[in-house]
């Protein structure tokens, strides 16, 4: 889903961890920051599919990745908050990805070291 034409590939994590490592062509969002006017700027078209990310959906890369057990995973709390905001169209990148494997282009200040560890 998230190579189909007209997804929101969405990271809600802090700034920080975004610049470290992130998938390419996802918008950044931090979860905190999550107003409807924020909202509306960055994905205007309530009913466009959006897919999520967070830490808990990548694992072997704990600097940008951060493990959290998964009844806190802010992916939870992102969907619930974006549902509320009208976007319904949510989806949960799954499943967890190994950060090594993964067919994901990265970018981000940690995205060569990733491939050079490949």
């Amino acid at each position: 889903m998230a190579t189909e034409p007209g997804i929101v590939v969405l990271d809600a994590r802090s700034r920080e961890k975004y610049e470290l490592l992130h998938i390419r062509g996802a918008i950044h969002l931090s979860l905190p920051d999550f107003t409807a006017e924020a909202l509306a700027k960055l994905i205007p078209d309530n009913t466009m599919r959006i897919l999520i990310y967070c830490n808990n959906n990548f694992e072997n890369e704990r600097e940008a990745f951060a493990s959290k057990t998964p009844s806190s995973s802010l992916n939870i709390y992102t969907f619930n908050t974006l549902y509320s905001y009208g976007y319904h169209n949510v989806y949960e990148l799954a499943p967890l990805l190994d950060i090594h494997r993964s067919q994901f282009e990265f970018k981000g200040s940690r995205a060569t070291q990733l491939k050079h560890s490949k």
